[in-house]
């Protein structure tokens, strides 16, 4: 392998070097926001408030075998990056192979069990009435193309761990761009409904995995690896596991909570309140762009000192992280507490439902400008290979807090308790984050 090109995670300026990795992550979530924010406007207006539903049901079962390859490229790329700061270029090269190799075969199964199962798993995840139909054409369609994503997250969290941001960046725009223009062609031109809809969304999951093959297999990429790097070792199998469950359980959780909301909301509201949540839940993805791409470029910052004991190195990281993470979701607070009607009305021209999204943003985005401490936090734990701290403080939000709150207070207080869960979950979370994270700062990183 050449000179570690990755080295200047450990050199540069943590301010500079911030600014750097996160822009471009910012830029690539930014536009991946955007594309699903217009591909949800596109559906709303040209098939209708059911088809936004009718895709927000799919979502939870797409999104966990996507998440699969998120899980092991993160808990990979935490590996990765503590070899690069150690100089251990072979573990790196292993641990790139074994990722491709799980990635593979696991988002195969699990397709493959999508779709036998596909009759029983629509109706549990919420699509129910006249969401069953459209939800099924979709979710058919797109769980062909989930493999490909589920390669192409695991190989973008591997380019960043590379100190590549900008390549990251480009894997991130080009599916979404691919997916935009393929819903006017097919949605719009064509007239093709959900199956147009779908056939989009795989077809622009294939358009970024050739641009990823290409990176890795161009000069661009320092990770050269050959048939033997593929073979399974149990050791760093075992250490992509630990940290890659950390994120698995997070997008599980994820899942678990579309099913719960769908139906509980279902059951309060029908098809609006579902399709109000479909509306959230984009925004959720858009909103705080900021935040997780800011979060994304401190992992392999913090990965990379971390494993070359500059641990002053891995503090500040922590400390600009928030306060960079911090403004920025005040800036988007204050925008969606002031324009919530007219964020709502961009997404269908259904009143009833606007007035619901409306009121329900208030709610669920009441906490955004604290959220950094708990997103940066859980971070910091996996990006150093903490697996067990990560894997409770990333449970936290949603697993601890949000899931009961969910379940109990809309018994007594009806939709409405649904949305201010959203709040208290995110209030919770981020005191018992920041506490651990004050904690590990004190103890550990003080040296």
């Amino acid at each position: 392998m050449k000179a570690n090109r990755a080295s200047i995670l450990g050199t540069e300026p943590i301010g500079k070097l911030l600014v750097k990795q996160a822009v471009p992550a910012s830029i690539g979530i930014l536009v991946m926001s955007l594309n699903v924010l217009i591909d949800t406007i596109f559906v709303g207006n040209w098939i209708g408030s059911v088809a936004i539903a009718a895709i927000n049901v799919v979502l939870p079962v797409s999104f966990f075998i996507a998440a699969l390859g998120m899980s092991i490229g993160i808990g990979g790329s935490s590996v990765i990056s503590r070899a690069l700061g150690a100089n251990d270029h072979e573990k790196a090269l292993k641990t790139f192979g074994n990722q491709i190799m799980l990635t593979l075969s696991l988002s195969i199964l699990l397709v493959v069990f999508g779709l036998i199962y596909v009759e029983t798993l629509i109706p549990s995840f919420g699509g129910k009435g006249t969401i069953y139909e459209p939800a099924k054409i979709y979710y058919e369609i797109v769980l062909y193309g989930v493999p490909f994503l589920a390669l192409c997250m695991m190989g973008n969290t591997v380019i960043r761990a590379e100190g590549k941001p900008k390549y990251s960046m480009i894997a991130m725009i080009i599916p979404s761009v691919t997916n935009l223009i393929m819903d006017y062609l097919f949605i719009n031109v064509l007239g093709y409904g959900m199956k147009g809809a779908a056939w989009a969304t795989s077809i622009s999951y294939v358009f970024c995995f050739s641009f990823i093959l290409w990176f890795f297999l161009s000069k661009n990429s320092e990770l050269k690896i050959s048939l033997k790097h593929l073979w399974l070792n149990v050791k760093i199998v075992s250490e992509i596991a630990a940290l890659g469950f950390v994120t698995l359980a997070r997008q599980a959780v994820v899942s678990v909570t579309y099913l719960i909301v769908n139906n509980i909301l279902f059951h309060l509201g029908g098809e609006s309140s579902v399709a109000v949540y479909a509306i959230v839940g984009r925004l959720l993805m858009f909103a705080l762009f900021p935040i997780l791409g800011v979060t994304q470029g401190f992992l392999p910052i913090a990965g990379f000192n971390f494993g070359a004991a500059n641990y002053h190195r891995v503090r500040e990281s922590i400390q600009k992280a928030i306060w960079f993470a911090s403004v920025l979701a005040i800036l988007v607070f204050a925008l969606l507490m002031v324009f919530p009607y007219e964020i709502a009305r961009v997404f269908t021209s259904d009143l009833a439902v606007v007035r619901k999204a409306s009121q329900a943003i208030r709610w669920v985005f009441a906490a955004t400008p604290i959220v950094a401490v708990q997103l940066i936090g859980a971070a910091y734990f996996q990006a150093v290979g903490k697996s067990i701290p990560a894997l409770l403080l990333t449970l936290t939000r949603q697993g601890f807090f949000f899931v009961p709150l969910v379940l109990i207070l809309p018994k007594f207080y009806g939709e409405p308790a649904v949305w201010i869960s959203f709040f208290a979950a995110d209030v919770l979370s981020t005191l018992v984050t920041g506490y651990f994270l004050k904690r590990e700062i004190e103890l550990n990183l003080s040296k």
